[in-house]
């Protein structure tokens, strides 16, 4: 028995020690292992850092890199580490070939589509437009031109403080280094007819829509025979708050109020001419315009200007108690229009000297290609036929061979016109289609 139980003091002795020599163990490998999580982590980091500090590309260093590749580059850089800051681009464009600004009709190609497409090209787009809060000043139409656009959004910086910060590093300069070269970098991968011509720091809180003051247009046209006197008589009569429903296309779904304020209207000679026919330009200025507002008063000035129409038709068509329905009439064409400044307080463009000497270069080649184009057009109307070598139409003739006299076309007064649907009748025409639509 005393045998028995030294034994077994021994075994239960046995087991106790080796209990303890694993518990060691595991805490000698739980350490060990905790070590070698710190050196994987502090490992994983200076990779993140050292792909944090790829560069922006531009045209002249760009690299094709497979789907694959840059989903894999996605995965392994989290967007919310990589620093940002938030920025406004002022963008000129030359609209003829675009289907307008905004890329959200689907129409292509757009303004809008192709400067994401620099943005993502560059590498300076973080994220997804969803994820840039980004914000237009305006949304100009098919054809429509601007020098003077304005975008918000946030941009891949070499900023390592806080973003949106719009007092800070407004020289460009982040720590002795200097911030992208965005003017540079974006002009370099966009198309000829898109330009950025700055940028400037802005607050988290800024909208390049409702923070905009004021916008400013200018209408291009050819003197002729218009009466310049008349129709800056009658284009004073914008300035002022107004309702300009009989001035734009309504779109009653999502505008209510139709009231603008004009701030600025002036008739004036520019200084280009052609074989004796003077440039001149319509500007206005305002707070904001309606949909296709600036085309209609262009429109309704021509007339004026034409003599077809009186200078007091603005009072009537304004007066919208007196006219609550719009006449029917054609729009000015969209090409010689241009928006050509939004005006922000507090917001400096910005623009280094080395991208300001390429835009100038830029502009100039442009304008001197399409002067070029221009004269192609001259001389295609020098050698045009003269006109007694022009075989007739038969339908010029009347049955005993007598030339038909053509009709003048007969200028229809605005006033006496078909009119279109007041906002209130478009208004309740939409209310059942809505009804309709939810009960769906």
């Amino acid at each position: 028995m005393t045998m028995s139980g030294g034994n077994g003091r021994d075994s239960e002795s046995v087991v106790e020690n080796e209990l303890a020599s694993l518990r060691n163990r595991v805490k000698e490998l739980e350490a060990e292992n905790a070590k070698l999580l710190s050196q994987v982590s502090s490992c994983q980091c200076q990779q993140m850092e050292v792909k944090h500090d790829v560069p922006v590309l531009d045209s002249s260093s760009l690299v094709r890199r497979s789907r694959r590749g840059r989903k894999r580059a996605d995965k392994i850089i989290p967007t919310h580490l990589i620093s940002k800051r938030y920025v406004a681009l002022k963008i000129m464009y030359f609209g003829k070939r675009f289907y307008g600004f905004s890329a959200e009709a689907q129409m292509e190609p757009s303004i809008e589509s192709e400067i994401f497409k620099a943005l993502e090209r560059t590498r300076l787009l973080v994220g997804d437009k969803k994820d840039s809060n980004y914000s237009r000043c305006g949304r100009t139409d098919k054809g429509v031109s601007s020098t003077g656009q304005v975008i918000a959004l946030f941009l891949r910086s070499r900023l390592k403080t806080p973003s949106g910060d719009s007092e800070a590093h407004v020289d460009g300069k982040i720590n002795g280094r200097p911030e992208y070269d965005y003017v540079r970098v974006l002009n370099r991968a966009l198309p000829d007819d898109i330009r950025v011509l700055g940028w400037s720091p802005v607050p988290l809180d800024f909208h390049a829509r409702f923070s905009c003051s004021a916008r400013e247009y200018k209408y291009f046209f050819w003197r002729q025979n218009l009466n310049l006197s008349a129709m800056d008589i009658a284009g004073k009569k914008f300035i002022g708050e107004h309702d300009f429903r009989n001035f734009c296309k309504m779109d009653v779904a999502n505008v209510h109020c139709y009231t603008r304020r004009v701030t600025f209207f002036e008739v004036s000679p520019c200084q280009n001419s052609h074989e004796g026919d003077q440039l001149c330009t319509f500007t206005m200025r305002g707070s904001a315009f309606l949909w296709h507002q600036i085309r209609a008063m262009v429109a309704v000035l021509f007339m004026i200007g034409q003599g077809v129409e009186s200078v007091d038709v603005i009072d009537t068509l304004l007066d919208t108690k007196k006219t609550p329905r719009k006449p029917q009439y054609l729009l000015a064409s969209e090409i010689p229009l241009v928006l050509r400044t939004c005006e922000f307080e507090d917001v400096n463009f910005i623009c280094s000297s080395g991208a300001a000497e390429s835009l100038r270069s830029h502009f100039k080649k442009e304008s001197l290609t399409y002067q070029l184009e221009s004269v192609i057009f001259q001389e295609a109307l020098r050698n045009c036929l003269p006109i007694g070598n022009v075989l007739a139409d038969q339908d010029q003739f009347s049955c005993n061979g007598e030339e038909k006299k053509k009709k003048a076309a007969i200028h229809v007064p605005l006033l006496s016109r078909p009119t279109e649907p007041s906002y209130e009748e478009r208004s309740a025409k939409l209310k059942p289609r809505q009804q309709e639509t939810c009960s769906e």
